[in-house]
């Protein structure tokens, strides 16, 4: 496998938990968001992704991640009643995001160690190819 096949994976799975990162911080920021309709209403949001496969034939084989599509939760709407909510519908009735604070959180500190294995492989990738250059000057 050549240096810049790792530099394209691990490129290619950086720019993928930057999406990621990128939507669980919109989902934070939407978190309490309260509408007046069902319609209306934040849901949360997940990326999709998907691998890439190199030819196996070649020698620069193995597989990127590609992201396919932010797709939005089809859970329902917490519905609550609150009729002096300014928000609030003709019934009384409010609508919070489907948001999960706790599960975002998660999603996050996952999303951020694999950016950072990812940062790790491209360093030590780095630094072999110093190496490598150093025993060049040596011979």
């Amino acid at each position: 496998m050549s240096f810049s096949t790792i530099y394209d994976i691990a490129g290619s799975a950086m720019t993928a938990q930057t999406v990621r990162l990128n939507t669980v911080a919109s989902n934070l920021a939407n978190a309490d968001v309260v509408s007046g309709s069902e319609k209306a209403g934040y849901r949360a949001k997940r990326p999709v992704f998907s691998t890439v496969m190199v030819d196996l034939n070649s020698p620069a084989a193995g597989s990127k991640v590609q992201i396919d599509d932010v797709v939005e939760s089809d859970e329902p709407l917490r519905r609550r009643y609150e009729p002096n909510h300014p928000k609030a519908n003709g019934e009384g009735y409010v609508y919070y995001s489907t948001v999960n604070v706790v599960e975002e959180m998660a999603d996050m500190m996952a999303a951020s160690r694999n950016f950072e294995t990812n940062v790790d492989v491209m360093s030590r990738a780095r630094s072999m190819q110093q190496s490598i250059l150093r025993l060049g000057k040596m011979g």
